[in-house]
């Protein structure tokens, strides 16, 4: 397996050149809030990830379109790189208030954004965000400056969908060549809307705009302040959980808003060739689609489960609340998304007993549909693992000469086919246990033996989901090692483990460890 570093060094830094685009256009946001002591941190940001992109762009200018492993090891580099230097806001904005830079126009720092003084809190609240988890190191939302607010809720809008799917849509437009799809598939994505990827990305961006509208326009009409509602709007449509308040949907203590963010989780754990459908009157095909079925039928049987789980280990007092909040939770974590209506767990403090801790790990586990916002295994893959190993136990028993295929779906798959996909299912599922294992002992080693083991696992398993649910351990307290691992689950999870066994394998082979 050869991996063209320039062609690797050109994509990384278009997408780059992408990313600071957004920086340049957060200036808009910033200014209309009134916030002009954030403006220098973000034009400076912007300079230095543009200047860094053009940089690489114009020194491998003339490689080769990507293969499949190029395009691999640019996804994971790319993600990696991207989560750094996003990390700059965060940190000029902290230190900007910390040395009052701009006297009379800065306000005092406060214990909240002073967090991001640190690097390493800065990195993972933006690996956080782009990778769609919305685990935070800031411990008061609320008092963030509204410049951070918007950085935040930016990152998981644009993760969401993809940084790579972003370069795409920008970059490349025009560029109908298949390097363009191959970049497109490495960041776990294979559905097109339309023949040309270049057509598919900007539907699939004309798509989620129109969501993200009718997500602020829903939470507006049940009661959520504007600028609230805005930030939700776009980080619960792109099932990634960053909130503006420290208490997340349930600081409002309306069951309206959380009955209100609920459809959004859902519509963002659909894919969006199936908004498409949606959005031209073809709802049969919407009902045909294996992925919709199952995501509507898991999110129903888990939150009446959960909620009964809830109720009978007497968390909450009624059963309507159990429901109000199990139904709520069940979905939020299902979805990746990590918006909170209650409390889990305090840390070293059991909340929740571990009878619905558990479940709720298993519903980031299965996550939702490929091809949506959300991150983690992805429906799909639990899908193909139930029905491929019932597939292999009957093959058992079938003569040797019998025609062999698996149905998934409206797909028939030959055995190849069949042999293929399982195989690859399962090297995913296999992989993406074997680092949720490393994380839980790694955690175990850092934190104190106090904790709960299902609190650590939870937290872990949230990270890898990119899910941003916690039980009280994930805090800007925790000790840096166990920050890195957690960095690590989350970068991990986002891409679905194979780029980064691809980037580890192409960076071993680069320095001769083995040939």
């Amino acid at each position: 397996m050869h991996v063209a570093v320039d062609t690797v060094g050109r994509d990384v830094g278009r997408i780059l050149q992408a990313v600071s685009l957004l920086l340049a256009a957060s200036v808009a946001v910033v200014t209309v809030n009134g916030e002009f002591f954030a403006i220098p941190a973000f034009v400076v940001s912007a300079a230095v990830m543009g200047g860094i992109g053009t940089g690489l762009a114009r020194l491998c200018r003339g490689a080769r379109p990507p293969k499949k492993p190029d395009a691999m090891v640019t996804a994971a580099t790319a993600w990696a790189v991207v989560g750094v230097l996003g990390a700059l806001p965060f940190v000029l904005v902290a230190w900007t208030m910390r040395l009052q830079l701009l006297p009379g126009l800065t306000p005092p720092l406060n214990a909240t954004t002073r967090v991001f003084l640190h690097p390493l809190n800065a990195v993972f609240e933006t690996i956080s965000g782009f990778t769609g988890t919305g685990l935070t190191m800031a411990t008061t939302e609320g008092d963030l400056p509204r410049a951070l607010h918007w950085w935040r809720s930016l990152t998981e809008w644009v993760g969401g969908v993809g940084v790579i799917v972003l370069t795409v849509a920008i970059l490349r437009r025009g560029d109908g060549s298949s390097g363009s799809y191959t970049l497109y598939e490495s960041e776990a994505r294979s559905e097109k809307i339309h023949p040309s990827i270049i057509t598919t990305v900007q539907e699939i961006w004309r798509l989620f705009v129109g969501l993200t509208l009718g997500a602020i326009a829903l939470l507006l009409l049940a009661g959520m302040p504007p600028w609230d509602a805005i930030n939700h709007g776009m980080t619960g449509i792109a099932t990634g959980g960053f909130a503006v308040r420290a208490g997340s949907i349930g600081a409002y203590n309306s069951p309206a808003i959380e009955y209100a963010t609920v459809p959004i989780m859902i519509a963002g754990s659909i894919a969006f060739p199936v908004h498409y459908l949606l959005f031209t009157g073809d709802l049969r095909n919407v009902y045909a689609d294996l992925q919709t079925r199952w995501v509507v039928a898991w999110f129903a049987v888990g939150a009446a489960v959960l909620s009964a789980l809830l109720f009978y280990t007497g968390q909450y007092d009624s059963l309507a609340a159990s429901f109000r909040i199990g139904l709520f939770q069940f979905v939020s974590a299902t979805s990746n998304t990590g918006f909170g209506t209650t409390t889990i767990g305090r840390g070293t403090e059991r909340v929740w007993q571990t009878g619905p801790t558990l479940f709720a790990c298993l519903g980031m586990l299965t996550g939702a549909a490929a091809g949506s916002t959300v991150s983690g295994i992805k429906l799909i893959r639990v899908i193909t693992l139930i029905k491929g190993t019932a597939w292999q136990i009957r093959d058992v028993f079938r003569p040797a000469s019998a025609i062999r295929s698996l149905r998934i779906g409206d797909r028939k798959l030959s055995e190849h086919q069949a042999q293929r996909e399982y195989a690859e299912a399962t090297l995913v599922f296999v992989l993406w246990l074997a680092f949720l294992a490393i994380g839980v002992a790694v955690l175990l080693a850092a934190l104190s033996p106090q904790h709960p083991l299902e609190y650590v696992l939870f937290d872990v398993m949230s990270a890898q989901s990119n899910v941003g649910l916690d039980a009280g351990i994930t805090s800007p307290g925790m000790p840096a090692l166990a920050k890195g691992m957690l960095i690590i689950n989350m970068w991990v999870g986002r891409l679905e483990i194979i780029p980064i066994a691809v980037l580890i394998s192409a960076v071993l082979r680069h320095g001769d460890f083995y040939r």
